[in-house]
């Protein structure tokens, strides 16, 4: 499964790398910031972005580290984060194409590693928490952020739903429960340090992706006809069509 996810992933975001670069939800907000504080960077370290998208992430830390590697598994995606790094003068940055399953880092290399709304992505996340395991440095850290499935079975169902109606690619929002277990079963010291809602206008949403009409008119129909309580949760909107998803920043711990 993991190798079909990635193939899924490179089509998908090959060919929408550079709405990225330009993407407001993507290129800052709360969470980076708390995520770069949680860091502590001091200027020593080293850092690896997992799944570094268009490179917002690592970006930011390189501003405080001793050097960033961004892996990512979509050459395209890559290309536009160096682009973005060069123009912000991040010379301390190298980019790297590779998966996140089976990065190719010998073990305890980085003191800290990132992982920004791409973990939906892993198509075997429980692999991919191993792997920063095993290339953390002992009394490292890794931060995720990402978008977090409600504990609430119906609600669950209905996020997971109108995400992979948008983009064929997206494995699972997991619940924060189901992280801190993986968290925990990796060897981490797993804890949430905090929630987000992040407020998304339905339409750059989906042309963000390129989703194809079909499906959009799709999602647009789910988001109508949805329960009350299920359009309350996400904050629902028709015109225009705005929503809310919710978010969270995991820390997980390796042991010193």
């Amino acid at each position: 499964m993991a190798a079909a996810v990635n193939q899924s992933v490179k089509e998908q975001f090959g060919a929408v790398a550079a709405a990225y670069a330009v993407s407001a939800v993507h290129a800052g907000g709360p969470d980076l910031t708390a995520l770069i504080a949680a860091a502590e960077l001091t200027g020593s370290e080293q850092v690896l972005d997992m799944g570094c998208g268009a490179g917002h992430t690592g970006i930011a830390a390189a501003a405080n580290a001793a050097h960033v590697t961004a892996l990512d598994v979509t050459p395209e995606m890559l290309a536009v984060a160096a682009n973005l790094a060069q123009e912000r003068g991040r010379t301390n940055m190298t980019f790297c194409e590779g998966d996140v399953m089976a990065m190719p880092f010998e073990d305890a290399t980085f003191d800290v590693v990132t992982s920004r709304f791409s973990a939906h992505h892993y198509g075997d996340p429980a692999r991919a928490l191993a792997e920063a395991y095993r290339v953390l440095k002992p009394g490292g850290q890794l931060l995720l952020v990402d978008s977090i499935a409600q504990e609430d079975a119906t609600l669950d169902t209905f996020y997971n739903c109108f995400e992979l109606l948008r983009d064929s690619s997206h494995v699972r929002n997991w619940r924060g429960s189901e992280w801190m277990r993986m968290l925990a079963a990796a060897g981490f010291a797993g804890e949430m340090l905090d929630r987000y809602v992040v407020r998304l206008d339905g339409a750059s949403w989906v042309q963000r992706m390129r989703t194809p009409a079909n499906k959009v008119a799709m999602v647009q129909e789910l988001f109508r006809d949805a329960p009350a309580h299920v359009r309350a949760a996400f904050e629902c909107q028709d015109e225009p069509w705005m929503f809310s998803i919710p978010s969270a920043l995991l820390r997980g711990r390796k042991p010193a």
